[in-house]
């Protein structure tokens, strides 16, 4: 099991004396960040059913739900909002879905420690609804997406402001990198939603700013604070869903 570096736990959890148990490294990864686990078996699960509902082989393209439930700009124009969720829980292939699940399992265990369950939770949903409104803003109306990107996009905006506000600047250097690296692969490889990308990444950023400003005293007294950072967040979202059901 990797351990958490100090730095990144939350100030709460900074604050308790830590007990020490021994266990299994799956079952204290899934009990460190369970939310990132959750998210990972929902599409892993939406996947085994695109393959079963699918044309054969390890690729989710020839399935209906691609079609019924991906995110498309005339169909969510037609009244199909809940396409702003499903698509991102729907993958195109096993190398599609394998790089976002190992990007979300690396950056959920490391973020979700670090800010708590319901924060984790929240700036997920608020990147994927942001990186579903860029989807629908640089996209063809008649395309579909799927992929849960823009969330990733947004966690890995996410930790590097969070690093960087902490003084982490080591670990904030690393994910600057590998940020910099996904995003030159957006603008160079065909058949990338490059507004999902870059939708993702603004909320996620948005978000991380929220959780810092909470952190600094910014937000309210302190039994005040989580409820504030959450309504900041779920502003984004609904900024974002407002939007992408504007620009269909």
């Amino acid at each position: 099991m990797t351990p958490t570096p100090v730095g990144m736990r939350c100030p709460e959890c900074s604050k308790q004396r830590t007990k020490v148990t021994a266990g299994t490294g799956a079952s204290s990864a899934a009990a460190g960040a369970p939310a990132t686990f959750v998210l990972i078996v929902l599409n892993a699960a939406a996947f085994l059913a695109e393959i079963a509902g699918g044309s054969g082989g390890l690729s989710g393209t020839g399935s209906p739900l691609i079609g019924d439930f991906g995110l498309r700009g005339v169909s969510v124009a037609d009244g199909e909002w809940y396409r702003l969720v499903t698509g991102g829980f729907l993958h195109a292939g096993l190398f599609h879905i394998g790089f976002n699940m190992f990007a979300l399992f690396i950056l959920g265990r490391l973020l979700e420690p670090a800010i708590g369950t319901p924060r984790f939770v929240a700036l997920y949903f608020a990147s994927l609804f942001a990186g579903s409104f860029g989807a629908l803003a640089l996209t063809d109306p008649l395309q579909v997406t799927v992929g849960a990107s823009g969330a990733v996009f947004g966690l890995f905006g996410a930790a590097f402001v969070i690093a960087r506000g902490r003084g982490l600047n080591t670990i904030a250097s690393q994910l600057g990198f590998l940020l910099l690296i996904n995003l030159a692969l957006t603008f160079g490889i065909r058949g990338i939603s490059v507004g999902g990308h870059l939708g993702g990444l603004a909320g996620g950023l948005i978000c991380a700013m929220f959780i810092l400003a909470g952190e600094r005293g910014l937000m309210g007294p302190q039994r005040q604070r989580l409820p504030a950072e959450l309504l900041g967040m779920a502003a984004v979202a609904v900024f974002s869903i407002t939007g992408a059901l504007n620009v269909v």
